[in-house]
């Protein structure tokens, strides 16, 4: 009950943030107005204590008690302070998502700059939180690169296909003693796209006007392809004999036709699944495409992407499959 009603009261303080200063372009530098503080659990015992002793040396008239509890007052006093202002000054310069498929967590890199005045980036942890209030496992920075980098690979909870905004990131720290927490809420402006899950069983499809797919691993001609196992109907031509009569299994030779593996993966072709089953069935394709070296064309709707191949079609197709269905002003 106690945790819920602290989430609630960090999210109503996080959308105070975002009302008071709206989203943040990068890169960010953290100013004392954005930094809050606050005692932590041991904080507060600490302070208790320092009561309980100011109480005993003023009520016996003790004056060694009182000067430990005014030096033990000064350090937590220096500590607060300390605390505040080593995240003062600390700088997100950006926020990065590699690619990510609906309903895995999604990976944010989160790279800053630290002052170099003695900090450790590893006294900073960063956390991110959605607006429905999920929040992610905590991850600290750590140092990569040039002395004042650090960066913080952190998992944010899994999302639906489509554009995805930012969540909102909070950066906290303890140091020294951990007597007080000082944090910043961050809401940064931008997005990405989450692809499509890539499900489906169908098995890869020829383009339409191009039935030579059906024959781009042959027992023919072109490009040298392997060897395979032999199989019931394989042409005794093709067995490579010399290596059975080295003491191989039946093994047939493999020829490639570059030519004949072209894909067209059209959005028409899956009519028996629901739309979010074909964009599922669609990215399977793609990535099967992908791994099998072939070149592909992906017809949608509202857009088709021509004949291509490599890693860059690949994310071209996939970011086509996420924005499908959704405002190009989203």
């Amino acid at each position: 009950m106690a945790a819920a009603r602290r989430r609630r009261l960090q999210g109503l303080l996080a959308a105070h943030v975002l009302r008071r200063y709206g989203e943040d372009a990068l890169p960010l530098r953290l100013v004392s107005r954005r930094i809050y503080i606050l005692p932590t659990r041991a904080g507060g015992v600490y302070a208790l204590a320092l009561l309980g002793m100011l109480f005993g040396g003023l009520n016996y008239g003790n004056s060694l008690a009182l000067l430990l509890t005014f030096l033990l007052g000064a350090m937590g006093a220096v500590a607060m302070l300390q605390c505040h202002r080593r995240l003062l000054g600390f700088t997100v310069t950006s926020v990065v998502m590699p690619g990510v498929h609906a309903g895995d967590p999604v990976p944010l890199v989160i790279a800053a700059r630290v002052p170099l005045d003695g900090r450790d980036a590893r006294d900073v942890r960063v956390q991110v939180e959605t607006a429905a209030g999920i929040a992610g496992p905590w991850t600290h920075f750590v140092p990569e690169g040039a002395r004042d980098r650090a960066v913080a690979r952190v998992a944010a909870p899994p999302a639906p296909r489509g554009p995805w905004r930012f969540p909102r990131i909070r950066l906290e720290q303890r140091a020294p003693f951990g007597l007080f927490r000082a944090w910043a809420w961050l809401h940064v402006r931008g997005g990405a796209l989450v692809w499509p899950q890539p499900t489906g069983a169908l098995p890869l499809p020829t383009s339409a006007g191009d039935r030579r797919g059906d024959a781009a691993v042959t027992a023919g001609h072109d490009e040298w392809a392997g060897l395979r196992p032999f199989r019931d109907g394989d042409s005794p031509r093709q067995v490579a004999w010399k290596a059975y009569a080295r003491g191989a299994p039946l093994l047939v030779r493999e020829y490639h036709d570059p030519r004949g593996r072209e894909r067209r993966l059209d959005y028409a072709q899956l009519a028996g699944l629901d739309p979010e089953a074909r964009l599922a069935q669609l990215a399977r394709w793609v990535l099967d495409a992908e791994h099998a070296g072939e070149s592909w064309s992906l017809r949608l709707p509202a857009l088709e992407l021509p004949q291509g191949a490599g890693a860059g079609h690949r994310r071209a197709c996939l970011d086509a499959l996420a924005r499908h269905g959704f405002d190009e002003s989203t």
